[in-house]
């Protein structure tokens, strides 16, 4: 008889008379379960934490090397997008009049006006606002004229070399004794001009960029905008 017979045949009501040797598997198996039992509570069970722990740093470092990873190949074009930004920086600033050019911009600015056949009826500068590396001057305005003589003088002041900006526009009828075309702009330009190094000073106490000079343009012998050689010739 095989052991496998000899397993089907036990009484488990009457343990007591198997042989030993089904005494000593049992008891193996029990001893055995309990090793296994005690190893998982007390080894398992208290480094599962450890475990997890030691996996979720994986996860992390994993995120972090894939980040910088995409970061290290997309650096040339990061740099290439930086370069263009300093570019057309340097572009919008040298824009920006010097001090001593924003009488000939007013000048500019009202000619404009006149050319596009507008009757000028107040042109009143007003007090200079200081942002961190430029002044923004405003000019208050009120034309007389048609719609289309309106939008030539806008366009034109968009066509400025300089930069003007257009705000609080209105318009309303220029009375009952004027003409049905003709019609009242009520308007606020402003003009922007750099801070030189003097008064950018104080401003630079403050953390702003040092804005003295302007990108790729030398200190003396600024070239004069069209409206200047204009006006010169």
């Amino acid at each position: 008889m095989n052991f496998l017979e000899q397993l089907r045949q036990l009484d488990f009501n009457d343990i007591g008379r198997w042989p030993g040797v089904f005494h000593a598997f049992f008891v193996g198996v029990f001893f055995l379960v309990v090793a296994v039992g005690g190893f998982y509570m007390i080894v398992w069970k208290n480094q599962m934490p450890l475990l997890e722990k030691a996996e979720r740093e994986e996860r992390e470092l994993r995120q972090s090397f894939e980040q910088k990873q995409k970061k290290a190949a997309n650096f040339s074009a990061y740099k290439a997008q930086l370069a263009e930004m300093e570019r057309s920086f340097g572009t919008m600033l040298r824009q920006l009049p010097g001090k001593t050019e924003i009488p000939n911009l007013l000048v500019d600015i009202s000619q404009t006006g006149l050319a596009a056949g507008l009757q000028e009826e107040l042109f009143q500068p007003m007090d200079e606002i200081r942002k961190d590396f430029y002044a923004e001057k405003p000019i208050k305005i009120r034309l007389r004229g048609s719609y289309h003589e309106f939008g030539r003088f806008v366009s034109d002041i968009a066509a400025l070399p300089r930069i003007v900006t257009l705000h609080d526009i209105e318009i309303t009828p220029a009375g009952k004794d004027a003409p049905a075309d003709q019609l009242i702009l009520n308007v606020t330009a402003k003009t922007y001009r750099y801070l030189d190094e003097s008064e950018a000073a104080p401003a630079e106490g403050k953390g702003a960029p040092r804005v003295g000079t302007k990108p790729g343009a030398a200190p003396k012998g600024k070239p004069a905008s069209p409206g200047q050689a204009k006006k010169a010739g």
